[in-house]
Order: C-alpha cells, then sequence, then structure tokens
C-alpha cells in the first residue's frame, strides 16, 4: 500500500497547496459575464484521478503481482524447477527495462517537462496563448489572486508529480503485460503433460489475471474520462462543470443543440488521455486473446468487453455530440460495478470446472 499512498499523499499536498495559494475554488468572468469556477479542487483530473482512480490502479496491480510471483506461480511450477523458473520471470521483468526507460523519458520530458513549459510557462510569462483559461493559467487575468511567479513555482511542481505518477500508470501496464505473457508461457510449458489438476490451477489463476487485469483497464478509460472531460469543460460556456454536464442532459429532452467544438483553443490534454485509454485496452485485449478469455470464460468475457466498449464510447462521445452525458452516466455505473465485482455476480465454479480448455 506504499505506492497507493504515496500518490493519494501527493494530491492532497497539492490540494493543501492550492488552498493556501487561493487558487482551490478560484473563478473568473468571461467576457459575455459568465462567472466560470477553474479552481484547482474543481478539476477531476487533478483530484479525482491522483486521489481515486490511480490509487485504486495501482493497488490492484500490485495485489496480482503480489500473487502472481508469491503464490500463482508456486502452483505451476515443481519445486525443483523454481530456481530456474524465477530466473525466467526475471528474465521476463528485464526484458521490458529499454521500454522502461523510454517510458520514463516520455512522460518526464514529453508530459512533464515540455508541456509544462508550452501550456503554462510560456503564456505565464509573455501573456495570452491558445489555451483556455484554468487553474494554471489564472495569474493572467487575476493577478490578484495569485502571482505570476507563484503560479510558476505552483504548476512547475504540479506537473513534475503528474508525470511521475503517469509514469508509475504506464509501469503498472508493462507489468500486466508481464504477468500475462509470463502466464502464457507457463501454460504453454504445460500444455503436452495434459493433467487434469494442472489446467484447473491453470483456469483459476487466468480466472484471477483476468479479472484484475479488466478492474485495471475500466481505472485506466475512468482515468482518461476524467482528463478529457476536463479539458472540454473548459472550452465551454457553462460555469463549472457539473452545470455543464447536467446542461448537456438536459439538452436532449429540450432540443437544444449546445455542442462546444472547443474551436480556437488547442487541447492537448485529448491526444494525452487518447493514449491512456488506448494503452489500458490494449493490454486488456492482449490478456484476453493469450489466455483464451472468450473460449474459457465466454459469458464473463462478453460482460467485460461490452463494460470497455461502453465506458469507451462514452470518453470518446465527451464533447462530441448533445446527451454525451447520458452515455457516459450509464458506463461510468457499469463500470464502477465492474470494479467491485468483476465476475458481475455469476459464481464460476462451475464454468471452472467443466472447462478443460489448455493456454
Amino acid at each position: 500500500m506504499n505506492l497507493p499512498a504515496s500518490v493519494f499523499a501527493g494530491a492532497t499536498a497539492l490540494g493543501f497547496l492550492s488552498y493556501i495559494m487561493g487558487i482551490h475554488n478560484a473563478t473568473y468572468a468571461q467576457a459575455g459575464g459568465l462567472v466560470k469556477q477553474v479552481g484547482f479542487l474543481w478539476a477531476p483530473n487533478w483530484t479525482l484521478l491522483f486521489m481515486v482512480f490511480l490509487p485504486l490502479f495501482l493497488t490492484f496491480v500490485t495485489e496480482l503481482l503480489a500473487f502472481w510471483k508469491n503464490e500463482a506461480r508456486l502452483k505451476l511450477v515443481a519445486p525443483a524447477d523454481r530456481p530456474e523458473s524465477d530466473h525466467a520471470w526475471a528474465c521476463h521483468v528485464e526484458a521490458s527495462s529499454y521500454t522502461y526507460w523510454s517510458v520514463f523519458l516520455i512522460c518526464v520530458l514529453v508530459a512533464g517537462v515540455f508541456q509544462w513549459v508550452g501550456v503554462c510557462l510560456i503564456p505565464l510569462i509573455k501573456g495570452g496563448g491558445n489555451y483556455a483559461v484554468d487553474w494554471g493559467k489564472l495569474a493572467i487575468i487575476r493577478p490578484e489572486v495569485i502571482s505570476v511567479w507563484e503560479e510558476i513555482v505552483f504548476t512547475g511542481i504540479a506537473y513534475l508529480y503528474m508525470c511521475l505518477c503517469f509514469y508509475l500508470f504506464f509501469v503498472g501496464l508493462i507489468l500486466l503485460y508481464t504477468v500475462v505473457y509470463d502466464l502464457w508461457k507457463l501454460g504453454e510449458a504445460l500444455k503436452n503433460e495434459q493433467k487434469v489438476e494442472d489446467q484447473q490451477e491453470i483456469n483459476e489463476i487466468c480466472l484471477r489475471v483476468i479479472r484484475e487485469t479488466f478492474r485495471c483497464t475500466v481505472l485506466g478509460v475512468l482515468i482518461a474520462i476524467c482528463m478529457k472531460a476536463q479539458s472540454s469543460y473548459l472550452t465551454s460556456t457553462s460555469e463549472n462543470i457539473v452545470a455543464w454536464l447536467i446542461s448537456d442532459m438536459s439538452s436532449v429532452f429540450r432540443g437544444l443543440n449546445r455542442v462546444n467544438d472547443g474551436s480556437g483553443y488547442r487541447m492537448p490534454t485529448h491526444y494525452s488521455s487518447l493514449l491512456v485509454a488506448v494503452s489500458a485496452c490494449v493490454v486488456f485485449l492482449f490478456a484476453s486473446l493469450r489466455l483464451g478469455v472468450g473460449s474459457r470464460f465466454p459469458t464473463l468475457f462478453w460482460k467485460m468487453s461490452a463494460v470497455v466498449g461502453l465506458i469507451v464510447a462514452g470518453y470518446l462521445l465527451i464533447g462530441a455530440i448533445v446527451g454525451f452525458s447520458i452515455l457516459l452516466g450509464v458506463g461510468i455505473l457499469f463500470a464502477i460495478y465492474g470494479l467491485f465485482d468483476p465476475g458481475f455476480g455469476r459464481a464460476r465454479a462451475t464454468e471452472l470446472g467443466n472447462n478443460q480448455h489448455v493456454l
């Protein structure tokens, strides 16, 4: 729990710091007289994301990793073969070292330094820019609330924290991939032995792995939803993000067209959120194909796939059509249910007992 707790503590510290600086609940008046809420604590991509979804994601990843290393692998490997098997696991992890370094450099340099310089530092120093006003650029239009140099320091700390957290997120996805790959390789090694007890163990382990992978995928898409929703709201004509969602929902029943295309603004978060969502879904797809989930647990697989598809559709339609909030809300409800019960209320004992497919 140290890693999820550290991420949560970092987000809490940023929240307290924003309160001290006076930008936790900040507003500004637009040209048309609209008073828009841009406070730090009103931004789901800095509150819900780092205080709820990412800690849960890291918790599920670490639990699955501990289960695989300390329990599951020991059941599939004979005691005499464990030293060699442990070496094979270490080799699988080591094989991704280049990927870890690449992800680290991209997160720190691109998502951290370059994005902070382009989105916050340059607009704060030179003024203006093609980005919607948020808490990170409030000093431009409301210098009485926070000074430019205070804003530079705070945004620098926030973006450093953000890029390190996203590095942990992608490391978690890589580890999920490694666990699935290692399980698949062990299953291939046991394929020719045709032992009923071995196949039973493999099916039980596959069920646990795909459940945790599904949970992590759902949380990954929810993280992307927080990022895109905040970015879309900032370009809207609503006073806060809650009113924006309610207004979109009511527009369906009143026959209004309130879609905002965000013209005139750059929205880099749209692209980074898409990368997060696609990466999470790719890991789920890889696990489903490698572990043969569609043939082992067909009902469960289609339920999981339907939920993932629903929340991905809700993510893609944010700000694109009138009434997107309805589909988004339904998808989030199913996603939250799936986090608590990834088996969707059905006992899998019979299916495990009757299914003897081999990896």
